[in-house]
């Protein structure tokens, strides 16, 4: 039976039951835990050293207000970079491949941003829909297009790191299969295939790290706007 490209994008289900769960969950085990000895192994350090700097480059735009987010950010930051990375592995399913999980991180945290804004500074979260200096007649026009360009962040979170992901998967799959449908008919062909699959799944791994840093970043400059 022929399997279509967009096949390897359905959430894996067994007797019935969906697996994106279990998809969710299994990487937190692969992330080593501290341990109460003096010295840690070198992974331990390099994951440590890694949180730490992610997370003081992050906060540093912040003020002290917004630093409470800085565990959330953090997590959420090494779970879509796990995912993505751990998608890209032979036989395996991405959960970040689907639209529905994405939207479901990125409306909740974008929708706190905007609630903390509302509350701590109403007057300051309602003057980014309107522009200083704005001439009158074109007021209502302005603060209909800042509106929706408001509620629009939170599709383009999720669309954005979706397309890619998408787009990726879609184009290391392409590449494999010329490249076993041309190993028999010309092997020079199918070799300058498999080279530039290789350069490509290289490209994806810097692509998969670099959407997650995209998503979490853009969720603490919303953040920093409402704080």
């Amino acid at each position: 039976m022929m399997l279509s490209f967009f096949d390897q994008f359905m959430s894996p289900t067994y007797l019935g039951i969906p697996l994106i769960a279990l998809a969710l969950s299994l990487p937190w085990v692969l992330i080593p835990t501290p341990t109460n000895r003096w010295l840690n192994n070198r992974l331990l350090t390099l994951q440590g050293w890694f949180i730490n700097r992610f997370t003081q480059q992050l906060m540093l735009p912040i003020n002290l207000g917004g630093h409470k987010w800085a565990v959330l950010l953090t997590a959420l930051m090494l779970l879509l970079i796990t995912l993505n990375l751990l998608g890209l592995l032979p036989y395996t399913f991405t959960p970040t491949t689907q639209l529905s999980l994405n939207m479901g991180l990125a409306v909740p945290l974008w929708l706190a941003t905007v609630i903390i804004g509302m509350r701590n500074q109403p007057t300051a979260a309602l003057g980014h829909l309107l522009p200083e200096g704005t001439p009158i007649p074109l007021i209502p026009v302005l603060i209909i297009i800042e509106t929706i360009s408001l509620f629009i962040r939170p599709l383009a979170l999720g669309v954005r790191l979706t397309a890619n992901l998408t787009a990726g998967h879609l184009l290391i799959q392409l590449i494999a299969t010329a490249a076993f449908v041309l190993l028999p008919m010309m092997p020079a062909v199918a070799i300058l295939t498999s080279t530039v699959l290789f350069l490509l799944t290289l490209l994806e791994v810097a692509v998969a790290m670099i959407q997650a840093y995209v998503f979490v970043l853009l969720l603490s400059l919303y953040l920093q706007e409402n704080v």
